[in-house]
């Protein structure tokens, strides 16, 4: 069994095609976090000096409790919001990421029986336990694939689910 120089040159290509979309993917990611970082930030900084503002205004102890009591809920608000952005950005690119990686996979797949099915015409006579050995390892890695992808959706799905009910928690008004 050989390979001819364009297999070998449109598995290099692909290949490094993959590996671009996982880096793009990756920057993508971290330039969106960076940017949702700078903006808590830069908002923090801002609630911040208002809130020192409004303190140094303040005439009596009663006015503190009030202005405390009223800063609360926007922070929690602010911090679910917060959560729930990183969240997204998170889930966005485990996406992504999930769908190049069965991308390659399918190829992988393809390419693998292809080479199964070369290997199975060119197989002397009597190997035949070992092609079906091969085909069953190969089975077993699609059905492990196919089980890793069920699981990876489940875990995603009960994520969300908790995000969208530990939302709703933090931001129930008093």
């Amino acid at each position: 069994m050989s390979i001819n120089l364009e297999q070998f040159a449109a598995s290099n290509k692909a290949t490094v095609d993959s590996l671009l979309a996982v880096a793009n993917t990756a920057l993508a990611t971290a330039e969106r976090i960076a940017a949702l970082n700078l903006g808590a930030a830069r908002t923090a900084l801002e609630d911040s000096a208002s809130a020192t503002r409004a303190v140094l205004a303040v005439k009596n102890p009663n006015e503190v409790a009030a202005l405390q009591s009223s800063m609360v809920q926007p922070a929690v608000e602010k911090a679910v919001s917060y959560s729930r952005s990183l969240y997204e950005i998170s889930s966005e690119s485990q996406q992504q990421l999930a769908k190049t990686l069965e991308a390659q996979f399918a190829d992988f797949q393809k390419q693998v029986a292809g080479m199964v099915e070369q290997a199975t015409k060119a197989a002397p006579a009597g190997s035949e336990g070992i092609v079906a050995a091969m085909q069953s390892a190969i089975a077993a890695a699609n059905s492990a694939f196919s089980n890793m992808t069920t699981m990876t959706k489940q875990f995603t799905e009960t994520a969300q689910a908790n995000m969208a009910a530990a939302t709703k928690a933090a931001t129930k008004t008093k």
